[in-house]
């Protein structure tokens, strides 16, 4: 019996359904893209339980996708910073000495999930190094990856040196994704976050971080992360949000206000963004722009019935409090730090009214009412270890 020759019908159903299944796979693999996105949208717009539940799918549908694992451990991470309060530039200034490290449990059902997305973001990563050494999309993926699971260590655990190895880790894989193609501008997140932050270290710090083999220099830190901000991937908005807390800590508030205009533009439903425009503002001294700032935030928030940071509402009343006692508005000041002093305020924020109202004692001659508000700011200040406020505090009445 001889084989009969494939007929051209044959021939065609056979490479139809070839083009079906890769057709079907790029379909796939654009589909997660868009939830990839839309979560991202949906997660600096302060929808985070949207968000996670997007990811959880995207998850599902596409388990090898390194980047749908690290997108959900991401979005479970800030969602527990959200929840914690530690969702402001103020807490990432160095104002507080000791937030790093006392910080509560997160919860275990959400910790156990984290852990578990990120070694598998991790797992995925290094699977394709092996395969492709030299394709720095793999070790960009591995060094978000890994700087991630850095970051949660730090933050969340409150474990410095247990995180000082990821960071390292991932700082490395970042900088050959750069070496192996220069135009990954995405990679200088972690590369510019980590060569700014050891800038700003004291002289015995930066010479073992130097040791350790992380780079330096502030100038060319902050322009690697204005050039990810300015690149089209997914580090841009990571990169914004970091380069408004360099831009304030470096005392650029135009710079800052700037960012912080361009993400307002595209995550209006976030009102965190108003509360730090109108901060900003009044770090720089512009107390009328704080006001108007902070009172439509105000408004945003009543509006919002989503969930709130823990003491979010005294944070707003505490920062237009300090913008009206600059802008000498005192009985509308008053009104606003007396709310900041809730019982569900934050200790640095009561400290840092009491502060505002000290200030406002000295303004009607009331120096025993201001030694008193300054006693108290000391004592709440002493208790959250915010030294800046400390410091505020013993000047009102010197």
């Amino acid at each position: 019996m001889t084989l009969r020759q494939p007929t051209g019908r044959v021939i065609a159903a056979a490479l139809a359904a070839f083009l079906l299944s890769c057709l079907s796979t790029r379909i796939e693999a654009q589909s997660t893209i868009e939830q990839l996105q839309r979560a991202a949208d949906l997660t600096y717009n302060l929808d985070h339980d949207e968000a996670v539940r997007l990811l959880r799918d995207a998850v599902a549908r596409a388990p090898e996708n390194t980047a749908a694992h690290r997108a959900l451990a991401s979005t479970l991470w800030l969602n527990i910073l959200f929840r914690r309060g530690a969702v402001t530039v103020d807490h990432y200034l160095g104002s507080f000495t000791r937030s790093s490290v006392e910080v509560p449990p997160p919860p275990p059902a959400v910790d156990a999930e984290f852990r578990k997305e990120v070694a598998r973001a991790i797992e995925l990563a290094e699977k394709r190094i092996s395969a492709a050494p030299k394709d720095p999309q793999a070790h960009y993926d591995l060094g978000a990856a890994v700087g991630l699971e850095a970051s949660y260590i730090a933050s969340v655990e409150g474990k410095l040196l247990a995180g000082f190895r990821a960071a390292r880790r991932s700082y490395d894989e970042q900088e050959t994704a750069l070496d192996l193609d220069s135009r990954r501008k995405d990679a200088g997140l972690v590369v510019g976050t980590y060569r700014y932050i050891v800038s700003t270290l004291s002289l015995p710090m930066r010479l073992v971080a130097y040791v350790a083999g992380f780079g330096g220099g502030k100038e060319r830190g902050i322009q690697m992360l204005e050039e990810a901000a300015a690149y089209p991937g997914d580090a841009r908005t990571d990169a914004l949000f970091a380069l408004v807390l360099v831009y304030n800590r470096e005392r650029r508030y135009d710079d800052a206000l700037r960012v912080l205009d361009q993400l307002k533009r595209t995550y209006p439903r976030n009102r965190l963004l108003l509360l730090e425009a109108g901060s900003t503002a009044l770090r720089a001294g512009r107390a009328g722009p704080a006001d108007a700032l902070l009172s439509d935030g105000l408004t945003m928030y009543a509006r919002d019935n989503r969930p709130k940071v823990p003491g979010e509402a005294a944070l707003w009343r505490y920062k237009r409090g300090a913008a009206r006692v600059a802008l000498g508005r005192r009985d509308e000041a008053r009104a606003d730090l007396n709310a900041a002093l809730a019982p569900d305020a934050a200790r640095w924020v009561k400290g840092r009214a009491r502060v505002e109202l000290a200030k406002l004692a000295i303004g009607r001659g009331d120096r025993d009412g201001a030694i008193r508000e300054s006693r108290a700011a000391i004592d709440l200040c002493g208790q959250a270890h915010d030294p800046v406020c400390l410091d505020e505090a013993k000047k009102v009445v010197r």
